[in-house]
């Protein structure tokens, strides 16, 4: 197949090339004036896919890395890397804000653009690691010194079509594969063609050895990718099992495809989403929907999502537990105010009685003690002791109220964030009445979830 039209696509054009490179150079020359005139010692680079030149039209964050010296304590490379970023962001315009990884670090936006400005140490080797960002560094000199250039429009191929199916990506939220996974799985396989091929026959625990360290045994994931600037790292630990398997469909169906359907998996399905489709989806698969709706807490986006997952699954598992069966379960956020949980259930509401189970008859003494406490109400199935007793909580919406309350939220997992907020915030509705909120009937990012919820798997086909 000829990739030349999807290339001129998502390829940067040399005028967004030019502007992006013209930000980065003019940031990291600022930051190194400021530097020389405070007397810091540290050198700035740009690193990352736009140093790499692997990165997609559109997709253009600009991350500026400060390496101070490894004898620099790390209160000191906190402070003067903020203050470097500060400075540059004030220089050039721009709107800062702090983010928090292993340590703060600043976005700025400039020009339209995010330019990130990270302190970090100046290391030569996975051995000299003294903060995760370290890694940075050697991962882009790798790239840069082992990518050929045409192993480059390779990579934007594969970038672009794990994007489209939602598979591109190493945050939480995602769980994808990352862009240094993506470059390494080119340097293994050396074409987009051939990597699809290949991944189109991974089995679990799939290993790619770059630099043949022999460290896989070190590590039991699906995909091991030994990283090869540090052989006790597997770069593809952060990649959900349900991605990998994901990506090995999609690469079956493309490679199935005749090359006009080919083209289709380079692109976005368009959707024509209505609210009214949507809630008639639900009411046809004649399950019941309970979906809560409360505030969110101002953090990091890379520490929200793992709290709302905790929370939702564990939500789920003592629904589970208390026998209303969860067909599907899941959550959303618009990461700035709100968050949603859904769950649908095969079973909302319960009977009156449950049959609450005693001791064997075996054990004497348990069993004289059960039945002392229980009177006549028993009764023997096999050779245990039984007595039916009446629920405490005969629908799920009575269930989940009476756990989201101070007295008993402990029974469940929740974010340390969210603990707080979703007591005093919640609200639990039906999706017809959720989708009465304005703000969300008109988000299409919201209404996008509820159809991936509703139709999973569109993405991996075409």
């Amino acid at each position: 197949m000829n990739y030349e039209k999807i290339l001129a696509e998502i390829k940067p054009t040399k005028k967004e090339s030019e502007i992006v490179h013209k930000i980065a150079t003019e940031a990291i020359n600022y930051i190194n004036k400021i530097a020389k005139k405070e007397d810091i010692n540290v050198e700035t680079s740009l690193v990352g896919s736009i140093a790499k030149d692997t990165w997609l039209s559109g997709n253009s964050d600009i991350d500026i890395f400060m390496c101070f010296p490894l004898n620099t304590t790390l209160s000191y490379l906190k402070e003067k890397g903020l203050f470097l970023g500060y400075e540059c962001s004030k220089q050039m315009n721009g709107i800062a804000e702090e983010h928090y990884a292993s340590h703060p670090y600043l976005t700025s936006h400039i020009n339209g653009y995010d330019v990130d400005f990270v302190p970090c140490y100046n290391i030569d080797s996975a051995e000299e690691l003294k903060s995760a960002v370290d890694r940075t560094i050697l991962h882009t000199n790798y790239i840069k010194k082992h990518l050929k250039d045409a192993q480059k429009d390779e990579v934007l191929l594969l970038k672009k079509f794990m994007s489209e199916a939602g598979i591109y990506g190493s945050e939480f939220k995602i769980g994808g594969f990352a862009g240094y996974l993506c470059e390494m799985l080119i340097l293994k396989y050396n074409t987009f063609e051939k990597t699809l091929k290949s991944a189109s026959n991974w089995k679990n625990k799939t290993i790619i050895d770059l630099e043949k360290y022999k460290t896989a045994k070190m590590f039991s994931d699906p995909l091991i990718a030994i990283d090869p600037t540090d052989k006790n790292r597997n770069v593809g630990a952060a990649l959900q099992r349900e991605k990998m398997a994901q990506f090995i469909i999609a690469s079956r169906n493309f490679l199935a495809a005749e090359d006009e359907k080919r083209i289709k998996y380079f692109k976005p399905i368009q959707k024509q989403i209505k609210c009214k489709d949507v809630i008639n989806q639900f009411k046809d698969r004649k399950t019941k929907t309970i979906t809560m709706i409360f505030d969110i807490p101002d953090v990091s986006v890379d520490s929200l999502h793992p709290q709302l997952k905790k929370t939702e699954q564990s939500i789920a598992e003592k629904l589970e537990d208390n026998e209303f069966s969860v067909f599907k379960s899941d959550y959303w956020s618009d990461e700035k105010n709100i968050g949603v949980f859904i769950f649908e259930l095969n079973v909302y509401k319960q009977n009156k009685y449950y049959i609450h189970e005693g001791p064997k008859i075996w054990d004497k003494e348990s069993a004289d003690n059960f039945l002392a406490a229980h009177n006549d109400d028993y009764y023997i199935i096999e050779d245990r002791i039984v007595l039916n007793k009446e629920r405490k909580f005969k629908t799920a919406k009575k269930f989940i109220k009476s756990i989201l309350t101070e007295k008993n939220i402990h029974a469940i997992k929740v974010g340390k964030n969210l603990k707080d907020l979703i007591i005093s915030s919640y609200e639990i509705n039906n999706v017809e009445k959720l989708l009465k909120d304005k703000d969300l009937k008109d988000n299409s990012d919201f209404l996008n979830f509820l159809d991936d919820f509703l139709n999973p798997g569109q993405l991996l086909k075409r």
